[in-house]
C-alpha cells in the first residue's frame, strides 16, 4: 500500500499526487513542501492523505517532504518577486530573439535551483538560444514549459457564462476529454461561441452530467421517429431530456407532450 496526498501548486492550479512515505496525516488546505521532477515547491493539499494499492496507480508525481513553515512562506514570497523581474527580462529576450511565444508567468523552485517559465505557442519553438541567455543571466537551471490553451485559461482565471469563476482555476483537477457529442446529448446550440470556454475549447462543464444525459437518451425516442402514443401514431419533434418528456405532432399538426411514464403505460 502507498500513502498519497492530492495537492496543487500554490498560485497555479496544477494538480499532483504525492507519496507520503512517513505516513504523516495531512489534512485539506495544509500547505506542504514537496518535490517533483520540476523541483521543490509549496503545495496546498486538496485531499487528505489516503492509502491505495500499488497495483491501482501509476507512479506518483513526487513526494511529500514536510509541512511548510513561516520561513518557507517568506522565502516563497521573495522568490516570487525575483521571478517577476526574471519574467520581464525573459519577455525582452524573447522579443530580441524574435521567438513566436507568449510568456505567462515564471516560478522559482523553493531552493532557487530551478527557474521555470510558462508559455504558450501556436507551433513548436526552438528556444535553445533563449535558454542559454537565461542561464547566463540567472545562474540557475532554466525550464521553459509550454502549456496548452486550457492551462492558459486556468492560470489567467476569469468568470464563465454561468457567473462563477472558471472551474479550471478554482477546483478542477486534471482536464478530461470533452467532445461535441456531449453538447448534442444535451440539445445545446452547436454555435461555437455558445459552447466554448475562455480558452476557445469546448467548455469542461459539458462533461459533468453527460452520463446522465446519455442514460436518459437511451430511454427516449429520436427526433423524427414515429411512435404510438395514447393519441395514436405521432412524430417526435422535440425532447426534454431532464424531464424525460417528448414533444410530438400528429397528422393534423396537433402538438402534444408526453412523459416517459405515459409512453411506457401505453406500451403495456
Amino acid at each position: 500500500m502507498l500513502t498519497l496526498v492530492k495537492a496543487t501548486l500554490l498560485k497555479y492550479n496544477e494538480v499532483v499526487y504525492l507519496e507520503v512515505k512517513n505516513g504523516e496525516p495531512l489534512n485539506y488546505d495544509d500547505v506542504i513542501v514537496a518535490e517533483t521532477k520540476h523541483g521543490k515547491f509549496l503545495y496546498r493539499v486538496l485531499k487528505e492523505s489516503y492509502q491505495v494499492s500499488k497495483d491501482d496507480i501509476v507512479e506518483p508525481d513526487g513526494k511529500f517532504i514536510r509541512l511548510a513553515t513561516n520561513d518557507d512562506f517568506l522565502k516563497d514570497q521573495l522568490n516570487d518577486k525575483e521571478a517577476e523581474a526574471a519574467l520581464s527580462f525573459c519577455i525582452d529576450a524573447v522579443r530580441e530573439e524574435n521567438l513566436a511565444m507568449y510568456l505567462l508567468t515564471s516560478k522559482y523552485s523553493l531552493d532557487k535551483e530551478k527557474l521555470i517559465f510558462f508559455f504558450t505557442a501556436d507551433e513548436r519553438v526552438d528556444f535553445r538560444s533563449l535558454v542559454r541567455i537565461l542561464a547566463q543571466q540567472f545562474k540557475t537551471r532554466i525550464e521553459l514549459r509550454q502549456i496548452g490553451l486550457r492551462e492558459k485559461a486556468r492560470y489567467l482565471g476569469g468568470v464563465g457564462p454561468c457567473g462563477y469563476s472558471h472551474c479550471c482555476s478554482t477546483y478542477l483537477g486534471n482536464f478530461e476529454p470533452v467532445s461535441i457529442q456531449m453538447a448534442k446529448n444535451q440539445d445545446l446550440s452547436l454555435t461555437p461561441v455558445k459552447i466554448s470556454g475562455a480558452c476557445g475549447r469546448l467548455m469542461c462543464c459539458l462533461s459533468y452530467e453527460n452520463d446522465q444525459y446519455e442514460e436518459a437518451r437511451e430511454k427516449l425516442p429520436d427526433v423524427g421517429e414515429f411512435i404510438y402514443t395514447p393519441q395514436g401514431k405521432v412524430e417526435v419533434i422535440g425532447l426534454n431530456i431532464l424531464e424525460l418528456q417528448i414533444r410530438t405532432k400528429n397528422k393534423d399538426n396537433y402538438i402534444h407532450e408526453f412523459s416517459l411514464d405515459e409512453l411506457e403505460a401505453n406500451e403495456v
